[in-house]
């Protein structure tokens, strides 16, 4: 027995006491009833429960002589601010690039989000700057000449009495019938401050709104800032005589000595006033909109000042809220959004939990029953994968965040879980067992050839070692790579997918081992009972086939491909929202209504080119049965305002928001363009590889192998009319991945059989070592789809999806294997024969 044998054992206990306190309940851990403030120990991602997700990017333009770092360090810390005083639990704030931020608020209500966005996003640039001396002259001639901005009116007002801050007389109101298409308020806003504008001044429009309409006061105001937000201390909401919120703000000693002086020499009674007996106005501008424009009545020596704005208490908090916590840098816009209901999230916890169960169960019942005790050994090992996996998850979450440090947070903790992990884990409980496949079928080679126990755990796990560090190898090259161009959720998949990977390849090669060794130590044994598929190796001819598999191959790559140009003609996009730009929403309903008439109302709502369609997923209902669901594709702009109008125009109809998927133009193309990028660097690396592992030209045939993969899994899931996404990318990654282990496994054993198979052709070693690991592929495959086809029908919503690709990838890259990858090694060899042994 291995003189190190003692000490397997007890790392093999550490590791297993370090994994469970990784998840064990802190009260536990301190013996004490659980606390209010006791955090959860594993986090579930915003798909699990629900909340809203908001990618946001610093507007480098405005930044001058700012470093970008800096500035985004500097805004996630303002926003990190903001959403503290919103009292939002768990909030996760992080950096992405170098110019991005991501925020995501689980459990935060659809109704809070544009109340939470406009926090985040608003500069909160505050400035105190002079009005016009001759104000009243210069707006009076605008008046009798009747000179107006473009997009308004002027309209009289009655004066409304005593104590009103407005006074009768001529104002401005909206008037968007003269505007052009595409018009916006910051467009407004611009061309309004140069109108008949003197030098140094522009025009702003002090906003009021009476009876539920909006009207404007004009103020030629200075460009020249007297004083800025950024001496300001503290911001509060008060009330004023009449009981109208507005909101007051202490500046510290350096601005208070400041807005002294300046209240000296402006102020009717300031001290240093040149001219107290023309009346001075002091605007107060928040990211170039005017709020107020108060008359300087007195000197100012404390440093206290008010902002009134015709606020709703709620928008003076806000505005409190933003001013407390400082302001950004530059301005920041949204540029992805996504948003899940708690329902929808449950739900997918209740599938992923329940399709994972059913796929374990499956492979540990097909193992036991397949393999007897070696099975149960493989099943203990299967267990010990669960049990060590929180800690695999720690360790290579803390590896990969080197990969981006942005995501690196304080103490190492453990990753966020989302529904993509969820698959993940499942999929890896699939592959674990696949490493025990072939060191199992080597052992039952090695009992063949009448060798003892010991000699046949030996010669198993050493023959078997390449091809399973080879075949996990590229599994987990895959995976780093979906990490580093990866976002979100998806990289949740990679952690979970590359910490499944490397924790079997230790509990097959190392666990398994240390109970085979103790078997053959502490029992009778000399033999292990095990069914076999052939008592024979069979004689197949593959190669015969090939060109017959290569042209099914061609027939469904071109019609699959070809039904997908078929639909982009017909205005059926093959891409989603993660690649084209826009929103996708997904209602659920209590009654149907056509989805003509969504359209209508969608449309005359200002919602222009919106694609309603009525579609059948399991997204709400866990462990099987379909439910029915709408999803409306619109604008990246429009999502707010289709969702509020289906919602309150169908209320009677029972439709709700469950999920919204919204992803800005520049955003979509840097997502499609990292995919791509992703994809043609697996392709490369698992081809590199391979040349370093064996030599060039199986590099080619598993190049050449690996993209009919690809070209497969993507025209036959698009053909039967799904749409590709961030997801699928991450599908099309595992299966790059995947499908080259049985391809390494066959690579492997005509390698072995070229050393001793002296005077054989290339071709008949080919053919003889694809029969050889005929048992092997179909075992390894087999157990893996058990636990893929428990996610394609027990899973809903986005595990469906995933696992659909997957499934159809897999089954190509069994089939590739055999007539893509070897025959075109063999096109290198043709018919020479083996001269060395």
């Amino acid at each position: 027995m291995d003189k190190n044998y003692a000490w397997k054992w007890l790392i093999l206990a550490v590791m297993t006491a370090i994994s469970l306190v990784l998840v064990t309940p802190q009260h536990i851990l301190a013996f004490r009833k659980p606390l209010p403030s006791d955090r959860p120990k594993i986090t579930l991602g915003l798909d699990l429960v629900g909340g809203l997700r908001f990618v946001l990017e610093v507007d480098v333009s405005k930044l001058g002589a700012l470093n970008v770092k800096d500035a985004q360090t500097r805004a996630m810390e303002v926003i990190r601010n903001r959403i503290d005083s919103l009292g939002v639990a768990e909030p996760n704030i992080q950096a992405e690039g170098v110019d991005r931020i991501v925020v995501e608020l689980p459990g935060l209500k659809a109704a809070d989000r544009e109340r939470a966005l406009n926090i985040m996003k608003d500069v909160a640039f505050l400035e105190f700057r002079m009005v016009h001396p001759k104000n009243d002259d210069l707006i009076r001639q605008l008046n009798e000449k009747t000179w107006l901005p473009e997009g308004f009116k002027a309209v009289t007002l009655e004066d409304p009495g005593p104590g009103a801050r407005w006074h009768g007389g001529e104002y401005y109101l909206r008037d968007k019938s003269k505007d052009q298409p595409g018009t916006t308020e910051a467009l407004v806003r611009e061309r309004t401050a140069t109108f008949h504008a003197p030098p140094g001044y522009e025009l702003l429009l002090d906003k009021r709104s009476i009876n539920g309409q909006n009207y404007f006061q004009p103020y030629y105001v200075n460009k020249k800032s007297e004083l800025t937000g950024e001496n300001l201390k503290s911001a509060s909401v008060d009330y004023d005589q009449l009981n109208r919120p507005h909101v007051s703000i202490q500046l510290d000693s350096k601005g208070a000595r400041k807005f002294w002086d300046l209240t000296k020499r402006y102020a009717q009674n300031g001290s240093a006033n040149e001219n107290p007996q023309l009346p001075r106005l002091l605007g107060v501008v928040l990211d170039g909109t005017l709020y107020s424009a108060p008359v300087l009545k007195a000197e100012i020596p404390d440093g206290r000042a008010i902002i009134e704005g015709n606020f709703t208490y709620s928008e003076a908090s806000d505005l409190a809220i933003v001013l407390k916590a400082g302001s950004l840098p530059a301005p920041v816009k949204l540029v992805e959004e996504r948003e899940v209901d708690a329902s929808l999230g449950a739900a997918s916890i209740a599938s992923g939990k329940y399709s994972t169960l059913i796929g374990g169960l499956a492979v540990m019942i097909f193992m036991a029953g397949y393999y007897f005790l070696p099975g149960l050994v493989a099943n203990v090992a299967l267990l010990w994968n669960i049990i060590l996996l929180p800690l695999a998850l720690w360790v290579v979450g803390a590896l990969l965040s080197l990969l981006d440090p942005s995501t690196m947070s304080g103490a190492i903790s453990l990753p966020t879980l989302t529904l993509p992990g969820i698959a993940g884990i499942a999929l890896t409980v699939g592959m674990a067992v696949d490493a025990n496949v072939l060191i199992y079928e080597r052992m039952r080679e090695e009992q063949h050839a009448g060798k003892g126990l010991k000699g046949v755990i030996e010669a198993g796990y050493h023959k078997a070692f390449s091809a399973i560090f080879d075949s996990n190898m590229t599994t987990i090259i895959s995976a780093v790579i979906l990490f580093w161009l990866g976002s979100g959720a998806v990289r949740g998949f990679a952690v979970t997918l590359t910490a499944g990977i490397a924790l079997s390849m230790y509990t097959a090669l190392m666990v398994t081992r240390m109970v085979f060794e103790l078997i053959a130590a502490k029992t009778k044994i000399t033999q292990f009972r095990m069914l076999e598929m052939f008592k024979t190796v069979p004689r197949y001819d593959f190669i015969g086939l090939g060109k017959v598999f290569v042209t099914i191959s061609l027939i469904v790559i071109f019609g699959s491909w070809g039904i997908m140009a078929y639909r982009e003609m017909h205005g059926k996009s093959n891409l989603g929202v993660d690649f084209t730009g826009g929103a996708a929403l997904s209602f659920q309903f209590t009654r149907k209504v056509s989805d003509e008439k969504i359209r209508d109302v969608v449309e005359k709502a200002g919602v222009k080119d919106a694609v309603a369609r009525y579609q059948r997923e399991q997204v709400t209902k866990a462990g099987g049965g379909a439910a029915e669901y709408l999803q409306v594709n619109v604008g990246f702009d429009d999502s707010a305002k289709a969702v509020s109008t289906i919602e309150r125009e169908f209320q009677g109809d029972g439709f709700k928001l469950l999920k919204k998927d919204s992803v800005g133009p520049k955003m979509s193309r840097e997502l499609g363009g990292k995919s791509l990028l992703a994809v043609a660097l697996s392709l490369l690396a698992m081809a590199i590889y391979v040349g370093c592992r064996f030599e060039f030209p199986y590099a080619v045939g598993a190049m050449v192998s690996l993209i009919h993969d690809v070209l497969v899994a993507v025209g036959v899931y698009c053909a039967l009319g799904n749409q590709l996404s961030l997801n699928i990318v991450a599908a099309v990654l595992t299966i790059i991945g995947y499908s080259i282990n049985d391809t390494i496994v066959i690579f492997d054993r005509i390698r072995e059989n070229v050393k001793v198979s002296r005077g054989k052709s290339y071709r008949e070693i080919a053919n003889e070592s694809i029969n050889q690991t005929l048992a092997r592929t179909i075992l390894t495959t087999g157990v893996t789809m058990f636990s893929v086809l428990a996610l394609l029908v027990f899973g809903g919503g986005s595990l469906r999806d995933l696992t659909l690709c997957l499934f159809i990838g897999m089954i190509a890259g069994v089939y590739s294997t055999v007539y893509v990858a070897t025959p075109f090694v063999l096109l290198f060899h043709r018919e020479k024969k083996v001269t060395v042994e």
